[in-house]
């Protein structure tokens, strides 16, 4: 059974708020060391769910994203510190908008070493965003203590820069953006979408990762390993 387990920071008051329809923050366990947060944002007038994940490592914790809602970034850091007494030591995020990268400068800032994609840095870079301190041309490896992701880009999707984390041992994939929760009615934000491409590069990533244990959405319910067939489903719902 999943642990779950919630923490609301707030004038440094510590308090249990499971259950509450927007706590804020909720941590949730995964499996083994690997933890999924979610923060609430007001996006078009609906308070929505955003997803992120972090990784317990002998040397600190590899965070993948930041929470949408920039007044939940040190209270996560804190719940981390309080939780597992260690600090961020390595942030990805994995697309250029805020609910991605919007924590870049302050988990730099709190001593993380932060990184993104190359096109993800461009796309900061024209928007005059906070960028990350180190960038990858390619798909890459990164590890840390006992733990190793590596970075692959499928292809446009949700957007052109979006990238999927993939723990290999474990069989944890984060889709982020690019993958729709099986909650999804339909495909959100499509505003900097490539929708002929989007379908293509989800077969990529199921073509390289065939049997995930998990897959990570960006938003709302990710506790179901079929989101990319959801995905597809909803991209040819999308043309009808």
């Amino acid at each position: 059974m999943r642990c779950l387990f919630t923490f609301f920071l707030s004038l440094n008051f510590v308090s249990n708020i499971f259950g509450q329809s927007n706590p804020g923050l909720k941590i949730s366990h995964l499996t083994g060391d690997f933890y999924i947060f979610t923060s609430y944002y007001s996006y078009k007038g609906t308070v929505t769910p955003a997803n992120g994940m972090y990784v317990v490592t002998n040397d600190g914790v590899i965070m993948i994203d930041a929470p949408w809602d920039s007044a939940q970034f040190q209270p996560l850091l804190d719940s981390i510190q309080v939780k597992h007494h260690k600090t961020v030591k390595i942030e990805i995020a994995t697309h250029s908008h805020e609910d991605r990268a919007g924590g870049l400068d302050f988990l730099r800032n709190s001593g993380a070493k932060t990184f993104t994609s190359d096109k993800t840095d461009s796309i900061l870079k024209e928007s005059n965003k906070k960028r990350a301190e180190f960038t990858f041309k390619r798909d890459t490896t990164i590890m840390l203590g006992q733990h190793k992701l590596s970075t692959y880009y499928a292809g446009e999707g949700h957007t052109k820069d979006n990238i999927v984390v993939w723990f290999e041992k474990e069989k944890v994939l984060y889709g982020g953006c690019l993958v729709k929760s099986t909650d999804a009615k339909d495909l959100g934000n499509t505003e900097e979408a490539n929708l002929s491409q989007w379908a293509l590069t989800i077969n990529k990533i199921k073509q390289k990762f065939p049997n995930p244990k998990f897959v990570i959405t960006g938003h709302q319910n990710w506790d179901h390993v079929d989101a990319l067939d959801h995905t597809l489903n909803l991209l040819t719902n999308s043309k009808r």
